[in-house]
């Protein structure tokens, strides 16, 4: 197989200077030629002592390792810049808490090598958790609740159109990348703006390409205990009520939409979804911890919407679809 393209790995960071290593390491023994990959770490604001890790790599590995530092505070911010200093025709992203296999990149090269038509692509993602879960977790949240590959998953290959790919594992072509604005925002500087790469995904197949999934490119996620409680999924389901908020405004930007919208959610929407709920836990498909964490999503849902609704900067980041140039400080 030959090895044209040249792949740049970007491993946003924030406070997590005991695990950084153990993704590095990963990434530095992969199976694919080190001449033909970098690896960017990109600091947002640690106070750890991420920076001396990172540079100990910088200086003592066999492949480049970049270390750059992004002060605006947000995951979207670091991901987005460090694309600005990227040199690979294929970005991928991941996290800090993730551990590579040693055959991820080379799978990935292999689906955008023969499908042309793909933009995005992504593999099988598997849990490496800090403790034995409780049984409800692994029953019911081994899917995009922990940014997992859902369990038994027979295909060992699928191009589809439609969003297949989390954030921690994911490779896009970089002239895709930058056409369609890069990762919308998500959590920044503690206000929930955006849905991540839930939006990227939409623009990406909003220009027309197509998604892969590989099971032979593997990651790991290391999942601490504390994401395994009700309190990680109420929050985790509360957030999504931030992103699908926004996510529904942009399909029209109209803010004579948003109570009308609102109104709807809160009567004939929210007695639909509570008696779904209430009948797939009777049924043993559901667990009762999803009741909570259900009504914390209408409540975000409703915040987010009155601020759409009452800001009319806020409103103007919703509206913006590149967030690679864009700063939203200078806005909000």
């Amino acid at each position: 197989m030959g090895y044209s393209s040249f792949i740049s790995i970007i491993i946003p960071t924030y406070n997590r200077a005991q695990m950084l290593p153990l993704t590095l390491d990963s990434f530095l023994a992969q199976d694919y030629p080190s001449d033909r990959y970098e690896i960017i770490v990109v600091d947002n604001n640690s106070t750890d002592e991420t920076p001396e890790i990172a540079a100990r790599y910088v200086d003592n590995s066999t492949v480049s390792v970049k270390y750059y530092f992004e002060q605006r505070q947000g995951v979207h911010y670091a991901r987005n810049s460090a694309a600005k200093q990227a040199r690979g025709d294929i970005l991928y992203f991941t996290d800090d808490d993730m551990i590579a296999d040693r055959a991820l990149l080379s799978e990935l090269v292999r689906v955008f090598d023969l499908f042309p038509e793909v933009g995005c692509a992504t593999g099988l993602i598997l849990p490496l958790f800090e403790k034995e879960p409780p049984v409800w977790v692994t029953r019911y949240l081994w899917n995009h609740y922990l940014s997992l590959t859902e369990k038994d998953r027979p295909e060992e290959l699928i191009v589809s159109r439609n969003d297949l790919v989390y954030s921690c594992h994911q490779a896009i072509r970089r002239a895709v990348f930058f056409q369609t604005g890069g990762f919308n925002p998500e959590n920044t500087a503690g206000t929930w703006i955006g849905d991540g790469e839930t939006g990227l995904n939409i623009k990406i197949k909003s220009l027309g390409y197509k998604f892969a999934y590989s099971s032979k490119s593997v990651i790991y996620h290391m999942i601490p205990q504390n994401r395994t409680t009700l309190k990680y999924l109420i929050k985790r389901i509360g957030n999504q009520g931030f992103c699908d908020s926004y996510t529904d405004y942009r399909k029209h930007k109209d803010r004579s939409k948003i109570i009308p919208s609102m109104l709807r959610r809160n009567t004939i929407d929210l007695v639909k979804i509570l008696c779904v709920t209430l009948v797939k836990i009777a049924m043993g498909n559901l667990s009762w911890h999803f009741i909570p964490a259900k009504i914390m999503y209408f409540h975000k849902r409703n915040v987010y919407d009155l601020k759409l609704y009452k800001n009319e900067r806020f409103r103007k980041a919703a509206d913006l679809d590149d967030w690679i140039n864009r700063n939203f400080s200078c806005i909000q």
